[in-house]
């Protein structure tokens, strides 16, 4: 049974909502004549009603029990914020025409992360359209949307949002996001969607009244955790699953990335996470669409990642902290909060080389052991990044890494990311060095909600030891300060670090290991007194071999210890002049030894023998 709007013939639609606990569910219709309607039970819970004469944009609501008014639950469209009236819309009208788009690999993706509202000056769906050939021509093949669900006014990350199927309003609403997503799979971008599957918004979340949706079972750092395993937990899990549905049926989306899985609580003997991985592969089995999911977790838990068949969840990849954490501390030098738990050479290699650094082993931050075993997952089970929406918004001042470390060391960031054997994943604006903030931002009515955010964000800073106030989240100005600035790209240092990612992804294409998140052949070497760090991925033809200087200091590499003889070459070098680095120092051809130029890395190609 579907919730929501549903069109069955012309200008005719059937609601379907789910209220358990409700005597009575009248559908309002409020234009374009006003009339009311008593809707029928249908079993378990649901009511339904099928009306004639309604075009798209008709606006209605119910009425529960004669008296309380409420938006529609399952709403395709709040055109007037998430307080207003649902709007219907015509999912049929749309013109696709991406039928031969096949969505990109699992191990060949390459993700950048954006943000609507502040990936351009305008904020919409449409001013992203316009940006998707430099995308191209960066060398990217999935865009990752952060949450587009409705949320309270026209600023916010997207995990405040209150209507799990609409579309926001201010970005351009449905047709927006169908324009976007078509013209991604023309340009050949598969396209994931953010999803928060863990709470909703505090500002215009009315579910509860419609049913129990959550439950005081467990607490989120959101509240009320959503109702996934207690009484009437089916109709709360369908109601996701259609959701996932909505998604992928209606809007295209060729994958969704899951917030916060760890705070999905569930006891039932088949989780949610691992129904919605069933329901997702029944989808793309059907559909001939491979459709993935990836998880956003804190656990370090490599059963999110596994196999159904093998008791996991079954979800795709899971978002990897942990080689964030590592490249951020060694090159920043951070090392209070969870940053304490980081800093070491080894703690990069084993995050390159099995996944998690953590596996079990005692972590100081959190006191206690963390995570579980996690090399016998495939590269493309990780998703790496080195800048995130949340690695920088969750900052005190938004500073991406840029405005935290050297120019040639953002260059070595970038090489760590994309020619080790995990799924990359680029924030907006990382690839050229942004160095305007990217920060927390909100537009709330609620006086009282608006003063508890602000309370909240200045206690979310105390394990850290940040100096000043953070800038106030409700404040337009701070949404303004976190536009992308699309003159840099063009000059100086910032048109040079983009043509070096571009260089890398470049390799990534040409060099069939490095398309792959494959780590066959991997061989990870950490030299912890010289904080240099080897990796070896095979090749078809030889072998590429990876060095990585992550001490400002010049360091002398012995070559013999790690390339075999050989018809060995150098591709690449962060320090050639080209890159505005201080001058190469190693062979074009490896020698008995060589210098490696502090925060540098290089790149040989060859074969043994």
């Amino acid at each position: 049974m579907i919730v929501g709007p549903r069109k069955t013939a012309e200008e005719t639609f059937e609601f379907t909502v789910w209220a358990p606990l409700d005597q009575k569910v009248d559908l309002e219709i409020l234009t374009p004549a006003p009339r009311l309607i008593a809707t029928e039970p249908a079993g378990w819970g649901y009511w339904r009603a099928e009306v004639a004469g309604l075009p798209p944009d008709t606006r209605y609501r119910y009425v529960l029990n004669g008296g309380l008014k409420r938006p529609d639950p399952a709403s395709h469209f709040q055109p007037e914020g998430v307080h207003g009236p649902s709007a219907l819309v015509d999912h049929d009208s749309f013109p696709w025409t991406d039928h031969v788009f096949r969505a990109v690999p699992l191990t060949q993706l390459v993700i950048y992360e954006l943000h609507i509202g502040t990936f351009t000056p305008q904020g919409t769906f449409d001013a992203v359209i316009d940006k998707l050939d430099y995308l191209v021509d960066l060398g990217v093949n999935a865009v990752e949307i952060m949450p587009v669900a409705q949320f309270p006014g026209n600023r916010n990350w997207g995990y405040d949002g209150a209507y799990p199927f609409a579309v926001q309003n201010s970005y351009g609403g449905p047709e927006g996001l169908k324009r976007l997503v078509n013209v991604c799979h023309q340009c050949g971008l598969s396209v994931i969607l953010d999803v928060v599957y863990n709470h909703l918004g505090p500002e215009g979340n009315y579910l509860g009244d419609f049913g129990p949706y959550f439950t005081e079972k467990y607490q989120t750092p959101w509240g009320r955790a959503v109702n996934f395993d207690g009484p009437y937990s089916d109709g709360v899990r369908r109601y996701f699953l259609q959701n996932a549905w909505h998604w992928f049926h209606r809007y295209h989306i060729d994958g969704l990335r899951l917030d916060a899985t760890h705070a999905i609580f569930d006891q039932r003997p088949q989780h949610f996470l691992e129904e919605l991985a069933e329901f997702t592969e029944n989808y793309s089995r059907e559909n001939g669409r491979r459709i993935i999911l990836i998880a956003e977790s804190n656990l370090n838990d490599p059963g999110l990642a596994t196999p159904r068949t093998l008791g996991g969840m079954g979800l795709d990849s899971v978002w990897n902290d942990d080689f964030h954490h590592a490249v951020h501390t060694l090159l920043t030098g951070e090392n209070t909060g969870y940053y304490q738990d980081y800093g070491r050479l080894e703690h990069l290699a084993e995050a390159i080389r099995n996944g998690f650094c953590y596996q079990g082993q005692y972590s100081k931050y959190r006191q206690r052991g963390h995570g579980r075993p996690s090399g016998h997952l495939p590269g493309c089970a990780f998703v790496n990044a080195v800048q995130t929406h949340d690695q920088v918004g969750n900052r005190r001042n938004g500073e991406h890494l840029t405005s935290l470390t050297s120019f040639e060391a953002l260059k070595l960031a970038a090489g760590l990311l994309l020619l080790t054997p995990a799924i990359p994943m680029i924030f907006m604006g990382e690839e050229y060095g942004e160095d305007n903030p990217f920060l927390y931002f909100v537009s709330h009515g609620d006086p009282d909600l608006i003063e508890a955010v602000r309370r909240g964000r200045q206690e979310e800073f105390k394990d850290f030891e940040w100096s000043n106030e953070p800038p106030d989240p409700q404040a337009e100005m701070t949404f303004r300060r976190s536009k992308l600035d699309w003159s840099k790209p063009t000059q100086g240092r910032h048109k040079v670090l983009l043509d070096f990612y571009k260089e890398l992804l470049y390799l990534r294409k040409r060099l069939g290991s490095l398309s792959r998140a494959d780590k066959t052949g991997l061989l990870v070497w950490p030299l912890p007194e010289k904080k240099v760090l080897v990796v070896r991925r095979r090749e078809e033809a030889g072998f590429i071999f990876g060095l990585f200087n992550l001490s400002q200091e010049l360091q002398e590499f012995e070559f013999g210890l790690f390339l075999p003889p050989g018809g060995w070459r150098k591709i690449l070098d962060s320090a050639e002049a080209v890159w505005l680095g201080p001058g190469p120092c190693l062979p074009e051809r490896p020698q008995k030894s060589g210098l490696l130029a502090g925060y540098s890395l290089a790149v040989y190609w060859g074969k043994e023998g």
